[in-house]
């Protein structure tokens, strides 16, 4: 499924905010590459507590009105306005949008089963969300896509359930807008492995 090395795909994973509304690949082979993830991305005690939402055509415009309906609300009309061109020209604008959930009645079921265990399992589910959006991310970004990754939840959260008719025990975690990339993202600073890496021999 990848063109490219694993640890190249790493490497050139960005994020992109200048996206279009066009695909390099096929609906289907974006379908694919979601449900190659959700396979098979490990979650702690096999919990596959992850759930994820891909939204294309009109469903992914309608997810980003919602946002733009819910920050209405809140902000200045002015400071709207800048929020309302970033969602349009960096998000709307793209092909699709992949929203990642985690499945709160798995979570709750796994600390009731291991009880030792209880206040890790929120953790391991946030773990096993990054590992999916990591994968999702890399994969359409190897097939073409530029991507970035977004968090209006929890401000969102009631109107995407209602909308898409999800259950309550969906946890909103992120959303992944994507689509034609036609900008280059900026340049990335990396602090020194010295600071971030330690090695015992």
């Amino acid at each position: 499924m990848m063109q490219k090395s694993f640890k190249d795909v790493l490497k050139h994973r960005r994020s992109y905010y200048s996206i279009t509304n066009q695909s390099p690949i096929s609906d289907e082979e974006i379908e694919r590459i979601i449900n190659f993830a959700v396979t098979h991305v490990p979650s702690a005690f096999n919990s596959q507590s992850t759930r994820v939402v891909l939204l294309l055509g009109e469903n992914h415009k309608k997810l980003w009105e919602i946002v733009k309906d819910a920050i209405r609300k809140i902000v200045t009309p002015e400071a709207f306005k800048n929020t309302e061109s970033k969602i349009d020209n960096c998000f709307e604008s793209g092909y699709g949008t992949v929203l990642f959930f985690e499945d709160q009645y798995v979570v709750q079921t796994l600390q009731d089963t291991f009880v030792s265990y209880k206040d890790n399992f929120p953790g391991w589910s946030l773990q096993t969300s990054a590992m999916h959006q990591l994968a999702i991310w890399s994969m359409l970004e190897d097939a073409g896509f530029g991507a970035s990754l977004q968090h209006y939840n929890p401000l969102i959260d009631e109107e995407v359930r209602r909308t898409w008719e999800l259950s309550a025990s969906w946890h909103l975690i992120a959303e992944m807008p994507f689509g034609m990339p036609v900008g280059e993202p900026g340049d990335k600073e990396f602090k020194a492995l010295s600071e971030r890496v330690k090695v015992f021999k």
